[in-house]
């Protein structure tokens, strides 16, 4: 796959994080049929790793595809799940069932939830997540995938053509539950605006074990999607 050691797309800031880090994406050419994103988890980093691989293979910005390559840049930065609050992002958002409660998360997959973290003192209090809620309403995006790690599936409520799109791509199965509690997570807010959303938790590999095993489907599935009227 021919790939660039710069990405040529035009970008756009859509908002801060804390620390003053601007929150990118690179807009669609025309109306946004899907926004593709990751990095919302700082402890995630190699989501954004691969995204960014698959976009700098293309000379400019998809006809109608957004992409935000790393929704949690302070997080990424400092190596933390959360952002430099200490707040999971993909707790904070404003949905029926937000939970004031700390979020028990893991150091790794087989460990206790030996991790705690914010939900944020109220729902929507962190500015990424302020920032990322008015792009998602300012594109209107038929759909959403986000990139998480590591469990291996893929997390919607039904097997969509987008659901199939993305198996055939990424070889892990669909799940319509991803077995626990996520109260005010990304998901379960798109689901309350009616908003389709896949959620990707990519395998546990190294970065360029993912970038080869997916790398050349992600670039396909971009290019495809991206001409489809």
């Amino acid at each position: 796959m021919l790939n660039c050691g710069i990405i040529r797309l035009k970008s756009k800031c859509y908002g801060t994080s804390v620390l003053g880090a601007p929150l990118q994406y690179f807009p669609c050419k025309g109306a946004c049929r899907l926004l593709i994103m990751a990095g919302i988890h700082g402890e995630e980093p190699e989501t954004t790793f691969l995204l960014s691989r698959a976009v700098r293979a293309f000379d400019s910005n998809f006809e109608n595809v957004a992409v935000v390559l790393c929704a949690n840049p302070d997080g990424v930065a400092l190596g933390t799940r959360g952002n430099a609050n200490g707040v999971d992002l993909n707790r904070n958002f404003p949905t029926d069932n937000w939970n004031a409660s700390p979020v028990q998360s893991r150091s790794i997959l087989e460990a206790p939830r030996d991790t705690e973290l914010s939900p944020g003192k109220v729902p929507a209090s962190e500015p990424e997540v302020q920032a990322l809620i008015k792009l998602v309403e300012t594109l209107s995006p038929k759909a959403v995938v986000s990139l998480h790690s590591p469990i291996g599936c893929i997390d919607a409520p039904a097997k969509t053509a987008l659901v199939q799109d993305l198996m055939a791509v990424f070889n892990v199965p669909w799940v319509q539950d991803i077995g626990y509690s996520t109260p005010g997570s990304f998901g379960t807010w798109c689901k309350g605006k009616g908003l389709e959303c896949v959620t990707i938790e990519l395998p546990r590999l190294a970065p360029e074990l993912l970038y080869e095993r997916y790398g050349n489907g992600l670039v396909e599935f971009l290019k495809d999607y991206s001409t489809r009227s």
